[in-house]
């Protein structure tokens, strides 16, 4: 008996002790703004922030597999990653690194209490603060691009695994009230609670890295905040690399876009989710987490999403009683028409597919992706060994399904890095894609 437990102590050892089918890079850089900057993600808060109650961060995970095939992750603490920006730090890293677009992901956090960081959307900043946001995101690109370039260059043997937890403070946020839709709070609505959790361990078996999610914004702070932070989600990886020292925590966000953290409202209720999501990520860690191995493959498309094609005048007509979120719709409309400039029939977004092996799949749709994608994703892929997440590559506006459009409320209000209305079926042009990305990378798809 003493012998069969020792044999028992020494397995998951062996194990480690086997050859690693990954090698991994890590890096990380601080995006703090150094000086006051607007802040994103509320249209009514112009002013430049008061004071940093956390600092930012962008962070690089790079992978290779036994076969040499490399990708690179790379997650921030800011609104988002659009195509404008996506593309300059994807090509500079192509021309250093020598990697494709396909081999790139990057994921935002979609913090609420970060600054404006969209170079589209600076014509709504103040004028004053205009050359300090160009500087900022001059600088935070730098960083990025430094931190993968270093994370490209540090790779090590390791081993890679994965499980998932429950966030119970994910909260549908589309209220039905008798005057539509509203952004509140809905505790019957669809909501994707789950936490994924991805474990890089060294062939030590020691923790070096830890990449997790979850499907809500990063809104427990709301437009009275003038604090820059990471909110929930920059607590949550503050917390796990303080209970793990040395260990680079890294966040994804998931198909947050009709989603928001229950309760919200204050810095102290940030903190208190952000905890709840270090536990819940540190609870699945001492498990029995699923071996992932290689070898990776990355599929890239781009999907020409279809917009309804309006009139001037049926433009003109949503004028009235039209709500302050389809405003930025009709005025900038407007505004293009009246320069003699067509309207958009269609908006090319980025979707991403990463296969690891047979062992897992990481979906990563672009946009303000609503929860539906989950449901949609596993029944087009089936749901086992499945990772859905959203805000990828090009946060472009909200993506919307059929029903939501039906519905009405925020979620339609479509582009807002150009002007344009997303057509009910979206859903089936995006999910062709993906299914198609997923057979092209390997997993298989009845």
């Amino acid at each position: 008996m003493e012998r069969a437990g020792a044999i028992l102590l020494l397995l998951p050892m062996l194990a480690l002790a086997q050859p690693a089918d990954w090698s991994v890079g890590l890096a990380a850089v601080d995006i703090t703004p150094s000086e006051p900057i607007p802040m994103g993600g509320y249209a009514s808060r112009r002013a430049p922030f008061e004071a940093v109650a956390q600092r930012l961060h962008a962070k690089a995970l790079a992978l290779e597999d036994r076969d040499g095939g490399r990708a690179l992750l790379i997650t921030a603490d800011i609104l988002g990653f659009t195509e404008e920006r996506s593309a300059s730090i994807c090509r500079r890293l192509s021309e250093s690194e020598g990697l494709s677009r396909k081999q790139i992901l990057l994921n935002a956090s979609h913090t609420h209490a970060g600054p404006l960081v969209a170079g589209s959307m600076l014509a709504s900043a103040p004028e004053s603060s205009r050359a300090a946001i160009r500087r900022y995101i001059a600088a935070m690109e730098d960083g990025i691009v430094a931190a993968a370039q270093r994370a490209l260059g540090g790779l090590r043997p390791a081993h890679l695994s994965w499980d998932r937890g429950v966030a119970g403070f994910v909260m549908n946020r589309r209220e039905f009230t008798e005057r539509g839709v509203i952004l509140g709070s809905s505790p019957s609505g669809p909501a994707d609670r789950t936490v994924p959790v991805l474990r890089i361990s060294g062939t030590d078996g020691r923790l070096r890295a830890v990449v997790f999610g979850a499907a809500t914004h990063c809104t427990t702070l709301t437009g009275r905040n003038m604090l820059v932070s990471g909110d929930y989600a920059g607590y949550a990886q503050q917390f796990l690399e303080a209970r793990n020292p040395g260990v680079q925590a890294m966040f994804v966000t998931g198909c947050a876009g009709d989603a928001n953290p229950y309760p919200r409202g204050t810095l102290d209720l940030a903190r208190r989710h952000g905890s709840e999501l270090a536990s819940t990520v540190q609870e699945v860690l001492k498990g029995e987490l699923a071996p992932v191995g290689g070898p990776l493959r990355t599929e890239f498309r781009r999907v020409e999403l279809p917009l309804v094609e309006h009139s001037r005048d049926q433009i003109e007509a949503m004028r009235a009683g039209a709500p302050s979120y389809r405003r930025f719709f009709v005025d900038g409309a407007m505004a293009k028409l009246d320069r003699g400039e067509p309207l958009l029939r269609s908006y090319s977004a980025p979707f991403a597919l990463w296969q690891f092996g047979s062992d897992l799949t990481l979906v990563a749709f672009s946009g303000e992706t609503v929860v539906d994608y989950v449901r949609l994703t596993r029944e087009a892929l089936g749901p086992l060994k499945l990772w859905v997440s959203g805000y990828g590559n090009d946060v472009f506006g909200y993506l919307p399904t059929t029903r939501i459009l039906q519905e009405g409320g925020y979620e339609t209000r479509g582009l807002y890095v150009e002007y344009g209305l997303f057509k009910p079926g979206v859903e089936e042009v995006v999910m062709e894609a993906v299914t198609d990305m997923a057979r092209s990378a390997g997993r298989p798809v009845e």
